[in-house]
């Protein structure tokens, strides 16, 4: 028997949804648009606590709108930092190759942050992970960018799958590297009284 959802997942990415199931929280998917507009000046941590927060309140305000019935929102959004400068997700191709790129044979930031949001309560924490890329010859980039990996990932690349060939190192949360920190998310949830595990 498959029990009830406990929260809502304002995120349609199945790795996300993946990584609360290893956690035995139990969760509808309830997709929240907001504009991912960079404001000027923002830092990459501002940036994604920002549009943490907005996806989730966007969330508590259509449950209240559709009379659906009240859960905690879990939303999240991961952005990934080089040389101070935001990379989101590709645009085509050829925006991918330059990212991998600029990445090759060097380190970068994964930032991932949640926010967790019930009624007017929104609590938020940030995970930043620290990324080593292998050096990337011109034939692996090509090679990866046709596997179609890239396309919906911040930074053009996703450690779990095929990227995971040419991460040499993380120091961090290889989970808030996929795009949700368990522990993170983990104490969050315990603070809003979910049960996990």
């Amino acid at each position: 028997m498959k029990s009830s959802p406990l929260i809502y997942l304002a995120s349609r990415s199945p790795r996300r949804g993946e990584l609360l199931g290893q956690i035995g929280v139990t969760f509808e998917v309830l997709p929240s648009d907001v504009d991912e507009t960079v404001l000027p000046d923002e830092s990459p941590e501002h940036y994604v606590l920002r549009l943490a927060r907005e996806k989730a309140a966007v969330c508590v305000q259509r449950l209240a709108i559709q009379g659906m019935p009240p859960r905690p929102v879990l939303a999240a959004d991961t952005t990934v930092c080089i040389d101070g400068m935001i990379l989101g997700k590709p645009e085509n191709d050829a925006d991918a190759a330059a990212m991998l790129r600029r990445m090759s044979d060097r380190w970068h930031v994964v930032h991932t942050a949640i926010a967790l949001a019930d009624g007017g309560r929104v609590e938020a924490s940030l995970s930043s992970t620290q990324v080593e890329v292998a050096p990337l010859t011109e034939a692996e980039i090509a090679a990866y960018i046709a596997s179609g990996e890239p396309h919906d990932k911040a930074g053009s690349y996703g450690i779990q799958g095929l990227a995971g060939t040419f991460i040499r190192r993380i120091e961090g949360s290889y989970s808030g590297v996929m795009g949700l920190p368990v522990f993170e998310t983990a104490q969050l949830l315990k603070k809003f009284g979910v049960h996990v595990l």
